[in-house]
């Protein structure tokens, strides 16, 4: 493809998206195809000839947009927000036009400078702790997901806690990791990959009124493992667990794993960016003091397309430690020098996307005034959305809501449990197979429960008001 018919399609591709935002609002929300249909209707072997680009376009239409589940749909109030916006479109679109392999500094220094400049803002936006900020003992890197910068938290744990040994000898001790049930499993997933066992990830008791995890039961748990010899590693907090936005009490369980000397992740993939507004930063409380490494996406929330997750740690030694391997082909005088960041050893994979770009775009185009707009509206359209259900008799409200997730289900005084609860998924699917708006659930207390995140910025109160028209006409 020469550079002219690169942007004769260029134009055709970007009026594409352009259009698709326009009407996205036309689509069904969830795919309405059947296993397999999207795959029965595409060749089953490469072509031999190339062809024009026209066919591609042709068959994204026809064959894939009836597959495509539209997370950015305005009625898309399932699982949380996969925001994109047009600014971080943009600037993933020159990260792939640059196609920059960013593993060292040396492989393109802008890249990796960007990087730390991008992810000390938003320590800054989000009031997080200046021994985060990339020019102290800590620092931030851009992952893929949070799923990654939890695995690397427990690498750098594992590394900690061994003196170092870990990286070099492989563990040759029972080590343990401590969750709540409400704990996202990519916690669980972690220690299964870096070698510590399903069999000891921990669960630790919550309370019952806030879902978070009980610091006392936590330190009990501790407390047993260290005396059957066991090496307590790792305690993941979660600020606003994928269930129900439960906030873990960050301060005291950081107190338990200082005093036992227990390296504390803070998860806070969903939530987290909700501290650009001040008067949310409460959320925070205790990572400043405790917080070993500290997550959250901004591929979720904050108007910033996936892949985007922001993982910083208070001392990035052990995580350096844990991961550096320098082969000869990678030596070079800006790594040999100490002076520069090599962001390969602060990820699982050797190499790494020009993730900052994107990061970068939005931030300078909606500013942080911008970004509080965005998380203030969500914060009040779900606040809102609460109110009218609990006005309403026949639905129970699941307290507490402080974000943008309202987990609720209707009443059904004359069913048993377990068929109020069948009755409950049933009605979410029937609303999902409308194409109108799409919702997930989750269980608390044995329960089911129906979860509405609200947070795309294309939702507007009108799109939360209908869906709230129809669930009502739905439980008749």
């Amino acid at each position: 493809m020469s550079p002219e018919e690169f942007r004769a399609f260029g134009r055709q591709v970007v009026d594409w998206v352009a259009d698709y935002y326009a009407g996205v609002e036309s689509h069904p929300v969830r795919s309405q195809v059947r296993p397999g249909e999207v795959r029965a209707q595409l060749p089953a072997h490469p072509p031999e000839e190339g062809e024009p680009f026209e066919a591609v376009l042709r068959d994204l239409d026809a064959v894939l947009m009836p597959g495509v589940t539209h997370w950015q749909h305005p009625n898309f109030f399932a699982y949380f927000p996969a925001n994109a916006s047009g600014p971080a479109i943009l600037g993933d679109l020159l990260s792939s036009g640059l196609g920059v392999q960013g593993m060292v500094w040396a492989t393109s220094p802008a890249c990796t400078e960007l990087e730390t400049v991008v992810v000390d803002w938003m320590a800054e936006l989000l009031g997080l702790p200046e021994h985060f900020r990339t020019d102290a003992v800590g620092g931030g890197v851009i992952q893929d997901s949070a799923s990654s910068a939890a695995l690397v938290a427990c690498l750098a744990a594992l590394q900690r806690v061994s003196g170092g040994e870990v990286a070099s000898r492989g563990i040759t001790r029972r080590h343990t990791l401590y969750v709540s049930e409400h704990t996202h499993s990519s916690l669980a997933r972690a220690a299964r990959m870096v070698g510590i066992g399903a069999d000891n990830v921990r669960i630790v008791d919550v309370d019952p009124g806030t879902l978070g995890m009980d610091p006392a039961h936590l330190d009990a748990l501790i407390a047993e493992d260290l005396a059957a010899g066991a090496v307590p590693t790792l305690v993941c907090a979660t600020i606003g667990t994928t269930s129900t936005t439960a906030i873990d009490p960050v301060r005291a369980v950081g107190e338990v794993c200082r005093a036992r000397g227990v390296w504390l992740h803070v998860d806070a993939a969903y939530a987290g960016v909700a501290a650009v507004c001040p008067e949310l930063r409460w959320i925070n409380d205790g990572v400043a003091e405790f917080a070993d490494s500290y997550c959250t996406n901004a591929h979720k929330w904050l108007l910033t397309n996936f892949d985007c997750s922001l993982l910083w740690l208070a001392d990035r030694g052990p995580m350096i430690d844990a991961l550096s391997i320098l082969p000869e082909y990678l030596r070079n005088p800006a790594t040999a020098s100490g002076e520069v960041i090599d962001y390969r050893d602060w990820q699982v994979p050797l190499g790494r996307r020009f993730r900052a770009l994107k990061l970068w775009s939005v931030l300078r185009w909606y500013g942080a005034a911008g970004l509080r707009e965005h998380i203030r509206s969500g914060v009040a359209l779900a606040q809102e959305f609460a109110g009218w259900v609990r006005d309403d008799p026949r639905f129970e409200l699941l307290e507490p809501h402080p974000l943008g997730l309202v987990c609720f289900r209707p009443r059904f005084p004359e069913l048993a449990a377990e068929q109020a609860d069948e009755r409950t998924y049933q009605l979410m699917e029937s609303l999902n197979e409308s194409g109108e708006l799409y919702l997930t659930h989750t269980r608390v207390d044995g329960r089911t429960v129906l979860r509405f995140a609200v947070g795309s910025p294309q939702t507007e109160r009108r799109h939360v008001l209908a869906a709230w028209k129809r669930i009502q006409e739905a439980i008749g």
